[in-house]
């Protein structure tokens, strides 16, 4: 009779772990979508009313100061553990680019957490969206989906004094340790005359990976180390210093703790 109480206790005790869990899951995901939709409502009005660089200063201000409450509040409820201190090194450097591994979707929200004013490229299909676009337009951030544009807007903003932060990926990790880099950084690196600073985003969950399916439970807390790498001059070969970084990134990322990306037909963030 006792061992059959045990077990109905384990058995409750379990379920009430993975509902405890999935709580605090979606509720981490409907806090930034419910503060992604208050900030536009706030960002469509500024975006009309304040001059271009009010606006930038403001919109990326709040931007970061959102994101660290957000992150805090992911610590208060146990659903993350944090470790990124080593990007406040970057504060009041000169102009750079900061560019990390890509892993998962919370990424942006780890490094502009901790670099207030970080100019940021980002998907237009973001930029569009009735949640975050608003607020990112206000920003200035930067739209990837006219390569000459995209170049033209990051070189201007670097040489105006900011960090540009950009996934030498493109988009979330679809091999491990790192998926091909591609030529933007190079480019805009090479124009800008300005350095890499590369950034290792390591987790010990594939939540939120590429193909993580929205329904499943992930292993909590989960944690998010970040540390700085090799930071590179500026090129004057775009190409070679993209096989140069890709190399770089693979051979530093090989032994961290990242784990496998889910491949699935969804190949956006």
């Amino acid at each position: 009779m006792n061992e059959d109480v045990m077990m109905r206790d384990t058995a409750v005790a379990s379920t009430l772990r993975v509902v405890w869990d999935m709580t605090r899951v979606f509720f981490g995901l409907g806090l930034l979508g419910v503060m992604g939709l208050l900030w536009s409502l706030l960002a469509v009005p500024l975006y009309y009313l304040l001059p271009r660089r009010a606006g930038l200063v403001v919109g990326r201000w709040l931007i970061h100061t959102g994101f660290r409450a957000y992150l805090r509040t992911l610590s208060v409820i146990g659903a993350c553990r944090f470790d990124l201190t080593a990007l406040d090194a970057l504060r009041d450097q000169p102009p750079m680019i900061v560019a990390p591994n890509h892993p998962s979707l919370i990424d942006a929200v780890l490094v502009i957490s901790r670099l207030p004013g970080l100019a940021c490229i980002m998907k237009s299909s973001i930029l569009d969206n009735p949640s975050l676009g608003a607020g990112a337009r206000l920003a200035r951030y930067i739209r990837n989906d006219a390569l000459r544009s995209m170049i033209h807007l990051a070189v201007a903003d670097l040489r105006a004094g900011h960090h540009l932060l950009l996934f030498p990926e493109g988009t979330r990790s679809t091999a491990r340790p790192i998926g091909p880099v591609r030529g933007g950084v190079g480019l805009i690196a090479k124009h800008a005359q300005v350095p890499v600073q590369t950034v290792f985003i390591e987790t010990d969950s594939p939540f939120l990976a590429k193909g993580w399916p929205l329904m499943r439970r992930p292993q909590l807390p989960i944690t998010y180390r970040v540390r700085l790498g090799e930071r590179f001059d500026p090129p004057t070969d775009a190409q070679a210093f993209i096989a140069e970084l890709d190399t770089y990134f693979r051979s530093a990322l090989a032994a961290a703790t990242l784990p496998e990306p889910i491949v699935s037909a969804t190949t956006d963030d």
